[in-house]
C-alpha cells in the first residue's frame, strides 16, 4: 500500500475494488470515505458506500451516505447556479413549468442526477427504516 497523503483517488478505488472482491467490506468502506474526503462529489464512492451498506442491512449508516451526498450535490448545485436578470428567471420559470420541471407552487419534479436517483433511494430507505 502507498503512502497515503500520495495515494490518488484513482488508486484509493481501485483498492476499494479489490476489497470488495476480496470479500472486506470494512477495508473498502474506509477507503470510499478516504475518495469521499478528498472529493466530495465522487458519485462513485457514494454508490458503492450506499451498496456496501445495503448488503449489510444497515440502513442508518446508508441513509447518512445518502444525506450527506445529497448535501453536498445541492451544496454544488447552488453555488454554481448564475443569477440571471427578472426577465430571464421569468421566462426560464414559464419554459419549466411548461415541460413539468416543476409544478404550480414553483417546487422541482426534476433533479438532476445523482440527486434523482438519490432521493428516490433515500424514500425507500426511510420506509425501511419506519418498518
Amino acid at each position: 500500500m502507498k503512502e497515503e497523503a500520495t495515494q490518488s483517488i484513482k488508486d484509493l478505488s481501485g483498492e476499494a475494488g479489490e476489497a470488495e472482491k476480496n470479500n472486506d467490506p470494512t477495508l473498502a468502506i474506509k477507503l470510499y470515505k478516504e475518495i469521499i474526503a478528498k472529493d466530495r462529489l465522487h458519485i462513485h464512492a457514494y454508490d458503492r458506500l450506499m451498496k456496501i451498506y445495503r448488503q449489510q442491512k444497515d440502513y442508518k449508516k446508508e441513509l447518512s451516505i445518502i444525506d450527506s451526498g445529497i448535501k453536498a450535490y445541492e451544496k454544488f448545485y447552488n453555488t454554481h447556479s448564475r443569477k440571471a436578470s427578472k426577465k430571464v428567471s421569468e421566462l426560464s420559470e414559464k419554459l419549466n413549468k411548461s415541460f413539468g420541471l416543476i409544478d404550480k407552487k414553483g417546487n422541482h419534479t426534476y433533479y438532476p442526477e445523482p440527486l434523482g436517483k438519490w432521493q428516490k433511494r433515500k424514500l425507500i430507505v426511510n420506509k425501511k427504516l419506519s418498518a
